[in-house]
């Protein structure tokens, strides 16, 4: 795929949220009209804990909405709450997923350059959010998790925006490749080797992939997935 439209703009504000009250902007609304997006993502748009949210690599989320009724058919009792921006995400996605979505691509959307940055690693928020208490393990292992842009030029974008590809410079790695070698293949040396040295990987996953390496273990993922009790 070549290009893909956004359905959705959202942006959140952040506010106490779960049993200890951290602060969380997970509930995006509607954006009507065009708006800005720069080096830090969208105007107005803000994150709880921007220690593992937001950023330049982080700017903007986007989830695929062909994954909402896939949810919905395996969680028929939580089937209401898988509409556009249950994920937290920026851009709600139309005719894609993360298999069409490479490391380091680079999209023109609107006026801004975009380049995906990373796949999404879900975090206990989701628990609460869908009411489930391994929610965040679920979208983990089915790889369908969203991703991040960076973005390279900074510009208006507008709901109804077509994105356009203009280069990807790693074919072969997929945010779905990614994901599978993360979560499932998590000790294949050769392949976490390429994933390291690939230029404008983000410092974070090559932290990850060293050490995994040098360890021979997967990292320990229960603070991430798991709903704190204080």
């Amino acid at each position: 795929m070549n290009t893909f439209k956004v359905a959705e703009i959202r942006v959140g504000k952040a506010v106490p949220y779960g049993p200890a009250g951290k602060f969380s902007a997970i509930d995006k609304q509607l954006v009507r009209g065009s708006i800005h997006a720069g080096p830090l993502g969208l105007d107005g748009d803000e994150q709880g804990d921007r220690t593992l949210h937001g950023g330049p690599n982080k700017a903007l989320h986007a989830y695929a909405r062909s994954h909402l009724p896939r949810w919905a058919a395996e969680l028929p009792h939580r089937a209401d709450h898988f509409q556009a921006g249950a994920f937290g995400e920026n851009l709600v996605i139309d005719d894609v997923t993360e298999a069409d979505f490479c490391l380091g691509d680079r999209w023109r959307l609107g006026e801004a350059l975009l380049e995906v940055s990373q796949g999404r690693q879900p975090c206990w928020k989701l628990n609460l959010r869908f009411d489930l208490p391994d929610m965040a393990r679920r979208v983990q292992d089915t790889g369908r998790s969203g991703w991040y842009f960076r973005v390279l030029e900074a510009g208006a974008i507008t709901a109804g925006d077509q994105g356009m590809l203009i280069e990807r410079p790693h074919s072969d790695w997929s945010i779905a490749r990614v994901s599978h070698l993360l979560y499932h293949d998590r000790m294949n040396r050769p392949a976490l080797v390429e994933l390291a040295a690939l230029p404008g990987l983000t410092d974070s996953w090559k932290r990850l992939a060293a050490a995994r390496l040098a360890s021979g273990q997967t990292e320990d993922w229960s603070r991430r997935i798991e709903t704190p009790t204080e």
